[in-house]
């Protein structure tokens, strides 16, 4: 098939990308490489694409509507897997302008582009984010997620309203992923495992937050990029047994559907750092801090749904995602 994958120079973007290309896709990676974290990985990460036949590079930003329309009319898509965003939690909280710019007006732009040249799928990264303020775990796609706690936050929950609307009015299947905290290599600089290792590696204390009483679902991104993949060959439909009255948030009368992807085994903070600090056979000096504004103590992915919908749920254990990260970032560093 003819795929674009937006956010092709991002960690999951990368991914999913070199897993299309090796089943034999034609894979259209769309990256605007803005500086919010160090250009040069997301040049070596497009790299490693550019080195597979079948791929194609687009400079372009989701929230140029002209360009994108433009280009939807010209490549003839056959399936969308919409990645680029602005992430972040905490810098929603400084920049919210750029959410809007990115998270909302540039998925209207995808929306309109798959709605008006005939793609049979668009799947699209939403977030574990939605679920805010949520205390009851594991977190299920079957519940509320109206209370969320970031800008980014809101912005992926309008996201997936936004497919909803499309799916209903334009018959456009959508399918929204909530990715749980993603890590592995040629992952984020802003993420908690790039910052501990590199402040590990460097003899400088990491930031631990809300005193180390954190939970999260770390999932691997492999994981992340498999289930990816079949979600895409897999074409949201209507639920035979949606009921209005009884609204389910995960399924709906229309071509709609909303997946969690987690481990399904969240992983206390400290447990999280002591395996780094075995992968890299140093000890950590901690900063014990408050949480952060935003933030949420504990993450736990329900994935009964995804499971049973394609045959798959992540399941790398932490131990062995971590030091593949550990490897990769060593000798990316050369440290």
């Amino acid at each position: 098939m003819k795929i674009l994958v937006t956010g092709a120079a991002g960690f999951i973007g990368m991914t999913t990308a070199l897993r299309l290309l090796a089943r034999g896709d034609e894979v259209v990676g769309l990256d605007n490489l803005n500086d919010y974290y160090d250009v040069n990985l997301k040049r070596d990460r497009l790299a490693r694409l550019n080195e597979r036949p079948g791929f194609r590079f687009v400079q372009m930003d989701v929230a140029d509507r002209p360009a994108i329309t433009a280009l939807f009319a010209a490549e003839g898509f056959e399936r969308v897997v919409h990645l680029a965003a602005q992430a972040g939690v905490r810098y929603s909280l400084q920049n919210p302008h750029a959410y809007v710019d990115s998270n909302l007006v540039g998925f209207v732009n995808v929306l309109e582009g798959c709605r008006h040249n005939r793609v049979n799928h668009l799947v699209y990264a939403s977030s574990s984010s939605v679920y805010g303020g949520n205390t009851q775990m594991p977190f299920s796609v079957h519940d509320n997620v109206d209370h969320p706690v970031s800008m980014y936050a809101a912005t992926k929950k309008a996201n997936e309203l936004m497919a909803h609307t499309y799916s209903h009015l334009f018959g456009l299947p959508t399918t929204g992923l909530r990715f749980f905290t993603v890590y592995g290599p040629w992952g984020r600089p802003d993420m908690a495992l790039f910052l501990f290792t590199k402040a590990i590696l460097e003899g400088r204390s990491i930031d631990v937050f809300n005193q180390g009483r954190m939970q999260r679902d770390f999932t691997y991104v492999d994981d992340i990029a498999e289930a990816v993949v079949r979600v895409t060959d897999r074409i949201a439909t209507p639920d035979p047994a949606y009921a209005a009255e009884r609204p389910d948030p995960a399924t709906s009368s229309a071509p709609y559907r909303v997946f969690n992807i987690g481990n399904h085994q969240p992983v206390p903070l400290l447990d999280f750092i002591t395996c780094i600090e075995d992968a890299l056979g140093i000890r950590a000096t901690k900063n014990f801090l408050p949480l952060q504004p935003g933030d949420v103590p504990e993450t736990y992915a329900d994935v009964d749904a995804l499971s049973d919908w394609i045959g798959f749920a992540p399941a790398t254990r932490i131990e062995d995602g971590v030091r593949r990260f550990v490897d990769w970032y060593r000798g990316y560093y050369r440290v």
